[in-house]
């Protein structure tokens, strides 16, 4: 590759840049005496004028410049700055001074400026908390830890009597349940530690009995013990497992105990193994395999070997954790005599080569950032010391402000922040590259002086957990100030589509409804306090899209009209609140899921009064978990999804269920005045095929309290414009949820035919499908939205079961958070899809690669940029001002009782229809 001079012209100096904003796409300061450097001032427009100036007549040619050349060049072709600030530039760009620079390093040095200000940028936010809640914890004795499982989104906290909590993700208390059935045993023991397998979907418990117990999340009974390992010479009381993302057969779960040593069980076949069963074992595939330390000491374990070192030797181990990049395991105690070790793995892998470091008092714990390669202590002398693990003499940082001992540190690892605690409750955070305290958090922490405090920050979900004993204490970061336009003030949680008068309507947390114009994205009118302050958690439209149905987590469904009447109030939580998933307005009846094995229902035709109560549904308990969602196809089938992956098929008619469909198993249902249904499920599950040893099948269910498993099924919809599929064979049937697949399935042939990953590594995902089921949108916890085309997939049947994905027209992500609802809309015969999301806002967007639009959006898009024909209204919505939205004022209890027809709100047209009463 040859390298040619820049053509160079005369020596011109240019005027000053340009002003104007539309050109330039950033404003620039006028002349002040600290002016803006150059680099930061250039705008999209002026680089592609630079990058034509390099641009060769020849593809095999570089153009590179000389710095006079390019402070000419450079002055000219952009048209304002001078050429001493072009010259400061090609500084910059030329490190290695070679004389001249070309375009390659000219973006690579912008590229280096804009990626350092970006973390600079990160760095110097100050998260803003919301305010201090204390969760509802039924432990009674001081809670041990805190952890969540991502592939069930799900959070565990364990107690030192040994009662385990299971938290859905919103913080809501689902089940409590001790560790072991053994109740006389759990007197004489305590917990100790608790960590998670995830690669293997088992939880490892330590006790002070010298065991370590390993459970299976798997398995279809109570809550069983697989591993029991016992023989350990001292009472593990810290934990820590790691694997390889790249190959989960390898992992370490690494211990300390209160003799000093620290211990690491490497494991070389974890997905098929964690350890060899003995040839004695008892055939029965729940019995417990019991291990024994001195079994695996001799090496005769070939799934798995030890690694040990006893440097602490006398002293309690605090904490312990492996971490891959520096193929080390850390480990801590109070000591000032070999206070913290890295243990590193050489070659073999098999020994342990150990680095001491002594810091005066010791430390109550430590944390590593793999990326800013520095271990922070919180030292038990009131400092927080920064180290480099490959330098033991001194830290290369200290962290003054605490005034008393720290207790706990953890690194906000996105933002190199740092989190510190002390004893005397006072929290702070630490921007690291400055070394200064940016946040004092102040809050309400309870008065013990006396308290041993656990401390662990969910990067993810933004949410710091600090337990006080047994009390459990939260504090989650409000979403960051940005300039991105919100639709709704708080989460958004349902959006529907209104065919009949082309209107968005969306709901949110805050208990408001909003109505939107499809055409221009602008709000005409909303909804506030339908629900008091409660939640609303999803909605419905009836047939006739006259009639607004929403749930909400109060546990009633409130039927409104679009005045902003309500006509009646259903009862569906008999004990107060409850998570509604889903209502389903069929013809006869509205079914509501979501809170309970059983699917609640009305039937409209008795809807005499205002406050009205369910009624049996003849079919009874089908499910042996909480129903998530409902689909129905005319004439009369019927499905039901539930959290451990079962879909039940009904006869909506006779109301009695007839089959159940499962990853793992199909079963056929008896009458149930032949066997109760609990005796059904016991019966249908005998039949499942059951993997290998610890297998983690993707498509196993997860134990029976984890409602968000890998095979939850959180969406159901029937492809109704598949003709004959009876005859013809293929999919009807779509469901999704769990962890990122989606599940194509012939109700008829009963037949699991397709089953894809949408999303990895990102929990349960929701879908929608246009009505002639040519598109199928998904959406998941990060925001992430794709489309798929299905119109030519599983349209016939397969002996072997489909892995390949279908078509994958577009991924976006038009939301920061969550994706709450997804809906396709065909206005005008232009397909959109409609998305709604935690992060408060509402976006629309087209199959091609169109520009995502949001809801409330100052500038709202015109009816052209879809190809939406003109709506025929005397008022267009583009003339419309925010003024011009209607707060529909709600009526009382009390007023609710009137006859709707003597109600003011209400039009002539509203007044002749009326479908519910």
């Amino acid at each position: 590759m040859s390298c040619q001079g820049g053509a160079l012209e005369g020596n011109k100096r240019s005027q000053p840049g340009p002003t104007s904003l539309q050109e330039t796409e950033v404003a620039r300061p006028e002349e002040a005496h600290c002016p803006a450097l150059l680099e930061n001032q250039l705008s999209v427009s002026d680089f592609v004028k630079i990058q034509r100036a390099f641009e060769p007549t020849e593809p095999s040619q570089t153009i590179c410049m000389s710095r006079e050349g390019f402070m000419q060049r450079m002055a000219e072709i952009v048209g304002w700055g001078t050429e001493e600030e072009y010259g400061e530039l090609f500084d910059k760009v030329d490190v290695a001074q070679d004389g001249f620079i070309n375009w390659d390093k000219l973006t690579s040095f912008m590229l280096l400026i804009l990626y350092e200000k970006d973390e600079q940028e990160k760095a110097t936010v100050v998260p803003r908390w919301k305010d201090l809640e204390f969760l509802p914890v039924k432990h009674k004795d001081t809670i041990q830890k805190v952890i969540f499982l991502k592939s069930s989104s799900r959070y565990l906290t364990i107690s030192k009597e040994g009662l385990l909590g299971i938290w859905r993700e919103n913080l809501k208390l689902q089940e409590t349940l001790p560790i072991t059935s053994d109740a006389t045993k759990l007197k004489h023991l305590w917990v100790t530690s608790l960590v998670s397998l995830e690669n293997v979907n088992k939880i490892a418990v330590a006790f002070t009995s010298k065991e370590i117990c390993f459970y299976d999340l798997l398995s279809k009974e109570e809550f069983p013990c697989q591993y029991k390992l016992q023989g350990l010479k001292g009472t593990p009381v810290c934990m820590d497992y790691w694997y390889d993302p790249l190959d989960a057969n390898e992992s370490i779960l690494s211990f300390g105990d209160i003799t000093g040593k620290v211990q690491a069980l490497a494991f070389t076949a974890a997905l098929i193994s964690l350890f060899e069963h003995p040839v004695c074992a008892h055939e029965d595939a729940e019995a417990t395999v019991t291990i024994n330390w001195a079994e695996l000491l001799s090496g005769s374990q070939k799934c798995c070997y030890i690694l040990e070192h006893k440097l602490h030797h006398g002293d309690w181990v605090r904490q312990v954790t492996y971490n891959a990049s520096l193929d080390a395991i850390i480990s801590s105690t109070t000591s000032n005599t070999n206070t913290m070790v890295l243990a590193w793995r050489e070659k073999s892998k098999k020994h342990l080569k150990v680095t001491s470091f002594n810091i005066a008092q010791g430390i109550h714990a430590f944390d590593y950032h793999s990326r800013l390669n520095l271990i922070a202590t919180a030292g038990i002398n009131n400092k927080v010391c920064l180290w480099n693990p490959y330098v033991v003499s001194k830290p290369v940082g200290v962290l003054w402000g605490h005034s008393a001992s720290v207790i706990a540190v953890q690194f906000f690892a996105a933002r190199k922040q740092l989190f510190s605690f002390s004893s005397d409750k006072v929290l702070r955070l630490w921007d690291i590259q400055h070394q200064l305290s940016i946040q004092r958090i102040a809050c309400s922490f309870p008065r013990s002086q006396d308290f041993r405090c656990l401390f662990h920050f969910d990067e993810a979900h933004g949410r710091l957990f600090i337990s006080f004993n047994n009390q459990l204490a939260m504090l989650a970061m409000k979403s960051e100030a940005s300039k991105r336009v919100k639709s709704h003030k708080t989460s958004v949680t349902c959006v529907l589509y209104n065919a009949v008068s082309r209107q968005v309507i969306s709901s949110d947390a805050g208990s408001t409804v909003s109505f939107w114009m499809i055409d221009t994205g602008q709000k005409i009118k909303q909804f506030t306090g339908c629900h008091g302050n409660a939640e609303i958690s999803t909605m419905a439209l009836d047939a006739n899209e006259t009639r607004l149905l929403t749930g909400s987590t109060d546990g009633t469904v409130k039927v409104w009209d679009f005045n902003g009447y309500c006509h009646h109030t259903l009862y569906v939580g008999q004990e107060g609140a409850v998570d509604i998933s889903q209502i389903l307005v069929l013809k006869k009846t509205i079914l509501v899921t979501g809170w309970e094995r059983t699917i609640t229902v009305f039937r409209p035709q008795n809807f005499n009064q205002f406050f009205i109560q369910p009624e049996k549904w003849k079919g009874g308990a089908q499910h042996s978990d909480d129903i998530l969602c409902a689909a129905f196809l005319p004439p009369q089938t019927l499905v039901t999804g539930s959290c451990d992956g079962e879909i039940v098929l009904w006869n909506n008619s006779t109301e009695n269920a007839h089959y159940v469909l499962h990853p793992d198993y199909q079963r056929l249902l008896k009458s149930k005045s032949d066997t109760e249904p609990q005796k059904l499920l016991s019966a249908g599950r005998s039949h499942s095929t059951h993997p290998l040893a610890d297998q983690a099948a993707p498509g196993a269910c997860s134990f029976r309290t984890d409602t968000e498993c890998s095979n939850a099924v959180r969406r159901l919809c029937f492809l109704e414009a598949r003709k004959n599929m009876a005859v013809t064979g293929g999919a009807n049937l779509v469901s999704c949820g769990g962890s990122g697949h989606v599940r194509f399935w012939d109700t008829f042939k009963k037949q699991l035919l397709a089953e894809f990953l949408a999303h990895s590594g990102v929990g349960s995902i929701i879908m929608s499908t246009d009505k002639s089921n040519r598109y199928l949108a998904t959406g998941d916890l990060d925001g992430w939205l794709k489309i798929w085309n299905i119109e030519e997939y599983c349209l016939n049947s397969s002996e072997s079961k489909i892995i390949q994905a279908p078509p994958l027209i577009r991924s976006l992500q038009p939301h920061e958070d969550q994706i709450s609802s997804l809906e396709i809309c065909e206005p005008g015969g232009c397909l959109l899809i409609i998305s709604s999301s935690a992060d408060c806002s509402i976006c629309v967007t087209d199959i091609s690669s169109a520009p995502v639009w949001i809801f409330g959006q100052a500038k709202h898009w015109h009816i052209e940029k879809f190809s939406l024909p003109k709506r025929d209204t005397n008022l267009m919505e583009s003339d419309i001002g925010e003024e011009s939205i209607r707060e529909i004022p709600l009526l009382s209890k009390e007023e609710s009782h009137l006859d709707p027809l003597e109600h003011p709100l209400l039009d002539k047209k509203n007044k002749d229809d009326s479908t519910y009463k």
